[in-house]
C-alpha cells in the first residue's frame, strides 16, 4: 500500500471522479480528459494494484460470440491500435494472434460453427486443419483435432498500460491520489455529487465506479444494488524463454469456461509468450471469495494441462504463481453508463477476464455518457438497472 497523501493545496472540485486506477479507470480518466474534464482518479491502492496487475494482458476478439461484448470488443481493439503511438513502445502491445486448438476431433465442429459466426460479425476466422497446426506452431502435441487463427488477437503489458494511460491524463490535467480508499459517497437527494475519503472529500459533477471486484460496495454506498463478485483464477509463470511459441494458444473448452456461471472450479489451458521471455500459463476459475490462499491441486492442474498442450514445458520450470480475482457479472456483460437510480453516477465495471482489452472502449462510452455525446455504441446491454435485485 503506497503512503496516503492528499496534497494541501488540492483542489476539492472536479467536473469527474473516477474511482478506480486499474486499466478500466485509466482508460476513464484517459478519455475523460480528452474531451477537456477536470478529472480526479482516486484509488485506495496504487496503479493497477488489484486485477489489472494479475492479468495476463490478452487483447480477445477470439473468445467472443455475436453481441454486445464482440462489438465492444472489436471497437476497443482498433482503439487499442489508435493508441499504440501515444503509449510507447514501453506498453509492449502485440499483434501476435491467437491460435485455438480443439483438443480431440469431435471438438471440431462446435468450434467452427462458432468461427462461422464470429466472421458474419467482423472477425477474422480462419479454419486450420489438424495437420496444419504445427506449421503455426512447430511445439503443439500430436493428435490435436483442429483449430482456428484468430490474427486480430493481441496482447499488452496491463499494468505498464494502465501507467501510461494514467500519464497521458495526467498531461492533460488530471490529478491522480493514491492510497485514499474511498469511505462514502457525497449525496444531495438521490443525487451523487463527490466522494468521501478518509482524509477528506472531493466534489463533482460525476462519479465514475471502475472499482473492478469491488464495484458492488462502491455501488452500495449509493443505494443500488450492482451484483460484482470476485472469481479467483491462478496464472504460473515460466522461466525465460526464446521466443518458441508465437501465439497465443488456448483450447476451445476456455470459451464454454468464460460463459459458465458455476462457482465450482473450472480449467482450460491458455499459454501466452511474453515480450521478456517467460510464459503465462492458466486459466482457472472458480467463485470462493477474496481468498488468495494458493491451491497446488489447481497449479498442478494447470501444469499438467499445459504440458498435454506444449509437451516441451515439461522440462521448463514454473518460477512463481499468483492468483488473480476478476468481477464478475452474473450474466457476463460489464457494466457501463450511466445509473437512473443513482443520477451522476456511472458505472464501468464488471469485465471479468476482459478488462484489458474491453478498457479503451469502456473509457470511450463512459465518457461520451458524462459528456452528454451519442454513445459509439449502445448502452442498453451494460446498464446497471438490468440488475434489480441481487444476485448468486
Amino acid at each position: 500500500m503506497p503512503t496516503s497523501f492528499v496534497p494541501e493545496n488540492l483542489r476539492r472540485s472536479f467536473d469527474v471522479v473516477v474511482v478506480g486506477a486499474g486499466i478500466i479507470g485509466a482508460a476513464c480518466a484517459y478519455h475523460l480528459t480528452q474531451r477537456g474534464l477536470s478529472v480526479a482518479v482516486v484509488d485506495r491502492g496504487s496503479v493497477a494494484a488489484g486485477t489489472t496487475g494479475a492479468g495476463e494482458g490478452n487483447i480477445l476478439v477470439s473468445d467472443k460470440g455475436p453481441g454486445p461484448e464482440l462489438d465492444l470488443a472489436l471497437l476497443s481493439r482498433r482503439l487499442w491500435r489508435d493508441l499504440a503511438g501515444e503509449l510507447g513502445p514501453a506498453v509492449q502491445l502485440e499483434s501476435a494472434g491467437g491460435l485455438v486448438v480443439a483438443r480431440r476431433p469431435a471438438d471440431v465442429q462446435p468450434l467452427l460453427a462458432f468461427a462461422a459466426a464470429q466472421s458474419g460479425a467482423g472477425v477474422d476466422a480462419q479454419p486450420v486443419d489438424a495437420q496444419d497446426l504445427r506449421s503455426l506452431e512447430p511445439h503443439l502435441a500430436a493428435g490435436l483435432g483442429g483449430g482456428v487463427l484468430y490474427a486480430q488477437d493481441m496482447q499488452i503489458q496491463p499494468m505498464l498500460a494502465a501507467a501510461h494511460l494514467l500519464r497521458l491524463a495526467r498531461r492533460h490535467g488530471a490529478t491522480v491520489l493514491f492510497g485514499q480508499p474511498v469511505i462514502g459517497l457525497l449525496r444531495r437527494g438521490d443525487r451523487v455529487t463527490g466522494v468521501r475519503m478518509a482524509e477528506g472529500e472531493i466534489s463533482a459533477g460525476a462519479v465514475v465506479n471502475a472499482a473492478g471486484t469491488w464495484g458492488g460496495e462502491l455501488a452500495a454506498m449509493a443505494d443500488v444494488v450492482l451484483p460484482v463478485l470476485p472469481r479467483r483464477g491462478f496464472i504460473l509463470v515460466t522461466e525465460a524463454l526464446p521466443q518458441v511459441i508465437r501465439h497465443t494458444v488456448y483450447t476451445a473448452d476456455y470459451v464454454a469456461n468464460v460463459a459458465s456461471s458455476s462457482q465450482d472450479l473450472e480449467t482450460s489451458t491458455v499459454v501466452e509468450r511474453t515480450v521478456s521471455g517467460p510464459l503465462l500459463i492458466g486459466a482457472s476459475r472458480e467463485r470462493v471469495g477474496f481468498d488468495r490462499t494458493p491451491s497446488l491441486p489447481v497449479l498442478a492442474k494447470l501444469a499438467r494441462e499445459a504440458v498435454a498442450l506444449f509437451p516441451f514445458l515439461a522440462q521448463v520450470r514454473a518460477l512463481r504463481t499468483y492468483p488473480g480475482f476478476r468481477p464478475y457479472c452474473p450474466d457476463h456483460l460489464p457494466v457501463i453508463g450511466p445509473d437512473p437510480r443513482a443520477p451522476g453516477l456511472f458505472h464501468a465495471c464488471g469485465h471479468e477476464g476482459a478488462g484489458i482489452g474491453l478498457a479503451p472502449a469502456t473509457g470511450l462510452l463512459i465518457a461520451d455518457a458524462v459528456s452528454g455525446s451519442a454513445p459509439r455504441l449502445p448502452l442498453a446491454p451494460f446498464a446497471p438497472e438490468r440488475f434489480e435485485t441481487a444476485h448468486v
